[in-house]
């Protein structure tokens, strides 16, 4: 196989890994929307909440499209196929991030037919289904889909569709993969962390701080037993493997944890992320002082946003 070929997919892969980590992070959005009458008891604090988010979702809704655009670019088979094959799955995702968009956009325009109500609706189903369908959708890197590559039938005149997806589910039979699920579901609860911590940071209110900090007690122990329970799961599962001259694709036993041990940089990548969100975890709930850099407790999401980037970035690179 050409070098330079070979050289231009690992680039494209790690620019497209790079999106999707930092998407991930910026789910804190997401996951602070699910807090808004959970941490504020009132108006006034809703709206504090509201406006914290308010200067960051654009950037989560604008990292999703140009994710969805890089695999365009640069695997074009793939877009077309899992895009075009597994579309219920994406049109679900995309759904719940449009009622983001209309949500913050009429949500406090007065006299607003719906009420303000609705469009709380509207985030909590973009916080809770968004990010949960996500990450199921990802999951799929590793689980595999079922859809068939057919080159010859380019060649076809009356139908050249060299992909098809294989059932009528169009995606959805993703949620039928425990894996998927449990990715899924460790993507909603980390995205819920990064809220609470985001807030911790962001307003300067001890009453919601010392709210946000009594419910990441309770979102982080879901979240880190939902992310174990994927990475061992994958890690003693099958892996797909692509023999690079034939292009032949097969299953191979224990894929994903060789590829982290043939790995060292990516093995490094993957630890320093998950120290890095334990550690801003651990400082948000323990840590006494204000000030010190390191320790910090309202710089939680300084170490597990960046915590968070390494990690997922670490995993797409052993998919890849």
């Amino acid at each position: 196989m050409d070098s330079m070929y070979v050289f231009l997919q690992h680039y494209w892969w790690f620019l497209v890994s790079l999106l999707g980590a930092l998407l991930v992070f910026l789910l804190f959005v997401q996951g602070g929307q699910t807090f808004l009458h959970t941490l504020g008891r009132d108006g006034a604090e809703r709206a504090m909440l509201v406006n914290a988010l308010g200067k960051r979702w654009g950037l989560t809704f604008t990292t999703l499209v140009t994710f969805g655009g890089a695999f365009f670019a640069s695997f074009p088979l793939f877009y077309s196929t899992s895009f075009g094959g597994a579309f219920w799955v994406w049109v679900a995702i995309l759904i719940c991030f449009v009622l983001q968009a209309v949500a913050y956009e009429y949500r406090a325009m007065p006299k607003n037919v719906l009420g303000q109500k609705t469009f709380d609706i509207f985030l909590y189903i973009n916080g809770f289904l968004g990010t949960f369908l996500l990450g199921t959708a990802v999951g799929t890197f590793f689980t595999g889909s079922d859809f068939t590559v057919n080159r010859m039938a380019l060649t076809e005149f009356n139908q050249p569709i060299i992909s098809a997806w294989g059932n009528g589910w169009h995606g959805l039979e993703a949620l039928l993969d425990y894996r998927n699920v449990l990715l899924g579901l460790a993507v909603c609860f980390l995205a819920r962390v990064l809220g609470l911590l985001y807030y911790i940071n962001a307003i300067n209110d001890e009453a919601i701080a010392t709210r946000a900090r009594y419910y990441l007690r309770l979102n982080a122990v879901p979240f880190l037993a939902f992310f174990l329970a994927f990475v061992v799961s994958i890690m003693l599962s099958q892996g797909f493997a692509v023999d690079g001259e034939s292009g032949l694709v097969s299953l191979v036993k224990y894929k994903y944890l060789s590829n982290l041990v043939e790995m060292p940089i990516v093995l490094v990548l993957f630890v320093v992320g998950v120290l890095s969100v334990l550690w801003g975890i651990a400082i948000a709930l323990f840590s006494r002082c204000t000030s010190c850099f390191w320790a910090s407790n309202r710089r939680g999401i300084w170490f597990s946003g960046f915590g968070t980037v390494c990690t997922v970035l670490s995993l797409f690179l052993l998919a890849g």
